[in-house]
């Protein structure tokens, strides 16, 4: 019997941000297939974490800068929808996984710059694009930005970039898609305590008390303020929003 309940596909869902959009989804009673770089034990809590909900989960690598391997990715995909749920298609794609390289400007290197964009970028244009058959009509495309797309931190021109670029993207989907019933939007989280960050906070003595002086509700994030948020865009209360920019940062830099 084919499963009743919408299916979200959340990259990065292994740990930090995404493992919260991935319980978050799963706590609105979404099934959800986790997919992680390198981590399969970490993936692996999740789905029993999300089974534990009582919805259907799984785990399934990936590395998003690797274009050539979406293909591949994708027949594994289908083969999991149609044993797992029956199903052809998932509902909600929620481009998460991403990576941190903080350097100034006149210290980028091109090695660097690449792995961005292919993560940030490039991998979420074309693994969005190879989605597009196996994602179901009124379905929800979830782009993930930054606070730094708007305001601007030293260190971080590179990395904000792509996520610009993603911003821009993610309007021509919703163009696009619109006749499918398919909405875009962009989730832009300020600061968060994550794995991602940690570098950051240990490297910069002070950097904690001078956030939570920039931000209107007096404190850095954390990965349960974001993943809410995800579950909500993808809810049938926010089917008439779509290439919108929503900022989840506490008030940072007003």
């Amino acid at each position: 019997m084919e499963s009743t309940n919408k299916i979200a596909l959340v990259t990065g869902g292994s740990r930090g941000l995404g493992r919260n959009m991935a319980l978050s989804l799963a706590q609105k009673g979404n099934d959800v297939i986790v997919v992680y770089r390198s981590n399969e034990s970490e993936a692996k809590e999740v789905v029993s974490e999300i089974e534990k909900l009582g919805q259907k989960a799984a785990a399934i690598q990936l590395d998003v800068a690797d274009t050539k391997s979406f293909d591949e990715f994708f027949k594994i995909i289908a083969t999991l929808l149609k044993e797992k749920w029956n199903r052809g298609n998932f509902d909600f794609l929620v481009n998460n996984a991403g990576i941190d390289r903080y350097s100034a400007f006149k210290d980028t290197s091109e090695e660097d710059f690449d792995e961005l964009f292919n993560i940030h970028f490039k991998g979420v244009y074309f693994l969005t694009q190879k989605a597009l058959p196996f994602l179901a009509d009124g379905g929800r495309i979830i782009n993930l930005s930054t606070g730094l797309a708007r305001f601007s931190t030293p260190g971080y021109a590179a990395y904000a970039s792509m996520k610009g670029a993603i911003e821009i993207f993610t309007r021509y989907l919703a163009k696009e898609l619109g006749g499918r019933g398919i909405t875009a939007n962009v989730v832009a989280p300020g600061i968060i305590h994550t794995d991602f960050t940690k570098r950051a906070f240990a490297s910069h003595e002070g950097m904690e008390d001078h956030i939570n002086s920039i931000t209107a509700l007096g404190r850095v994030g954390l990965p349960e303020d974001i993943g809410g948020i995800v579950a909500f865009l993808c809810s049938k209360e926010a089917s008439w929003i779509t290439a919108q920019r929503i900022e989840a940062s506490g008030g940072m830099n007003l």
